[in-house]
């Protein structure tokens, strides 16, 4: 593995074109204005992707040796590796809860992805249910700072937008009390490095 790692000396993402794990990962890509090649990966994955990732799964950063393939574990190394601007707040108890706040994201949100795009209608519909209860149960806290939970843009709102840009797409109508989650979409939606974050296929997505 380090051998296929040591080939590339150019920081490598391997990323789907319309997974939005990989597309949280390219929000952060964006926000810093980091040179990256990115390698798109379908379905059947790549043989270079066998090599570098046990799991056969993107989002994989590949940067020299070093490979890593969890989202979360990229954005924050990322965030580390180029410290401008900022993602993380500095303080201890700030960044405990901004990771809270991602694990509450994984868990409540992201986890009901492959029940959205399941072809079990059933299951689909449940899924819809879910995420749009969620959402719309959080409005106030989208609507309580400029970010979520935050003065300043930070991975927590990189790991929001990917799921918000996908509601359409879900087949997801926000009701009139989520209106503080629309307001913050479209806002943030307009943002440079969002828009430069975004693949074809995820463009497609809001058409």
């Amino acid at each position: 593995m380090a051998l296929v790692a040591n080939r590339r000396s150019v920081m490598n993402l391997f990323s789907s074109p319309s997974c939005p794990q990989s597309h949280r990962v390219r929000v952060v890509l964006a926000e810093k204005g980091i040179t990256v090649e990115i390698v798109d990966v379908d379905s059947n994955k790549q043989e270079d992707l066998i090599d570098l990732n046990p799991y056969n799964t993107v989002p994989t950063l590949v940067d020299r040796e070093l490979v890593l393939y969890d989202p979360r574990a990229i954005m924050e190394y990322l965030d580390e590796r180029f410290p401008h601007p900022p993602l993380m707040p500095v303080d201890p108890v700030s960044r405990a809860r901004t990771r809270l706040a991602l694990y509450r994201i994984e868990q409540d949100w992201y986890e009901l992805i492959p029940a959205l795009e399941s072809k079990g209608e059933k299951t689909a519909t449940k899924a819809r249910k879910q995420l749009r209860d969620s959402l719309t149960s959080s409005a106030e806290v989208f609507a309580a700072k400029p970010f979520f939970l935050s003065d300043e843009f930070s991975l927590v709102d990189a790991s929001v937008l990917p799921i918000l840009w996908r509601i359409k797409h879900y087949g997801i109508e926000l009701p009139r009390q989520a209106k503080p989650v629309i307001d913050y979409a479209e806002r943030l939606f307009e943002r440079e490095s969002f828009q430069e974050s975004l693949s074809e296929a995820e463009r497609e997505m809001r058409d």
